[in-house]
């Protein structure tokens, strides 16, 4: 039998207690075995799924345990790059929150260190492990809604909060950064293509994106979005074709923002739609890096897609107006 790739945390982080945690816990082949935080009150929640949780006081510390194998990242944006950095220096695999890095340029670093260091390191960009993707994927190759003509979407919530870390931008905060990563990393997995022109309207607060609307020229379609962090939550991707649409309704947030759906209309207003209850991509990502670790399998998200879409997010941010 294989031994469970083991698993450390970087930080007590409430979504790695509420979703990556609990994920690394339940994905087959994976064991969640440390976690590192200063303040060992934070660990209660973890042990509430993972009783036999090995403790750290520091990031350096766990990084030096010869006992994990594989560590997670759910740190603020700013400090992805460096603790990434250390982690496959001290030769962990590492699987980083988005936005891995601040701008395109970090990852030629990040690529340099992982290629030094001889094992994996991703984003963790889960919703390219949900089988919704790989639908809307096939379907676009098999010409189900004929000639892409158009793509657009939609990713907002209300977090107007001043000291929440996704509005400072010395932690590297801004909707773009946080989601905007979502409307254009899924538009760029399921068609392969990379868009030509940009452009962007922005509404700043404090040195943050707060609105963004996207528009953007790729090679055999037209793109458009929106991202907010202060509008009523909502989220949806389409594609529109010249022979039918396909709409993701949850493309995000499966089973937290509703029931994963993809719904493709054709020509008669006919409509077939395509459920996904209880899916968990949280679990598939951790058991695709799982596969990836140990038997060399095509990784969905590699650091080279990753650095496609931070490309993107650097137009944005530098294309206001």
């Amino acid at each position: 039998m294989t031994d469970p790739i083991r698993w450390g945390i970087l930080g007590a982080a409430n979504f790695a207690r509420q979703h990556m945690g609990p994920a690394i816990h339940a994905a087959r082949g994976a064991e969640l075995a440390a976690l590192a935080t200063a303040t060992p009150a934070k660990a209660d929640g973890f042990r509430e799924f993972a009783p036999g949780l090995k403790l750290h006081d520091s990031y350096d510390a766990l990084l030096l345990d010869p006992g994990i194998d594989a560590v997670y990242i759910p740190l603020p944006n700013h400090l992805h790059v460096e603790w990434t950095k250390k982690a496959l220096a001290a030769g962990k695999a590492v699987l980083c929150e988005k936005p891995m890095a601040m701008v395109e340029t970090d990852f030629d670093d990040l690529i340099a260190a992982r290629d030094a260091a001889g094992v994996l390191a991703a984003e963790a960009f889960m919703i390219v492990h949900h089988p919704q993707w790989h639908l809307v994927r096939r379907l676009l190759v098999e010409g189900a809604i004929g000639r892409l003509m158009h793509v657009d979407g939609m990713f907002c919530y209300n977090n107007p909060d001043p000291a929440n870390i996704r509005n400072k931008a010395e932690t590297g905060g801004g909707g773009l950064r946080d989601i905007g990563v979502y409307t254009f990393g899924s538009a760029r997995f399921v068609t392969g293509a990379e868009p030509d022109r940009l452009t962007a309207l922005l509404r700043v607060e404090n040195g943050v994106d707060t609105v963004a609307r996207v528009s953007a020229e790729f090679p055999e379609f037209s793109y458009s979005c929106v991202v907010s962090t202060r509008m009523f939550p909502n989220q949806r991707m389409s594609f529109h074709g010249d022979a039918g649409r396909i709409t993701v309704t949850t493309p995000f947030n499966a089973n937290v923002f509703g029931e994963a759906r993809v719904e493709v209309e054709t020509a008669g207003m006919a409509v077939t739609t395509h459920r996904f209850p209880g899916v968990n991509h949280y679990v598939l990502q951790v058991e695709a890096f799982g596969r990836t670790m140990r038997d060399g399998a095509p990784y969905a998200c590699p650091l080279e897609f990753s650095r496609g879409t931070q490309r993107m997010i650097d137009m944005a941010l530098a294309a206001e107006g």
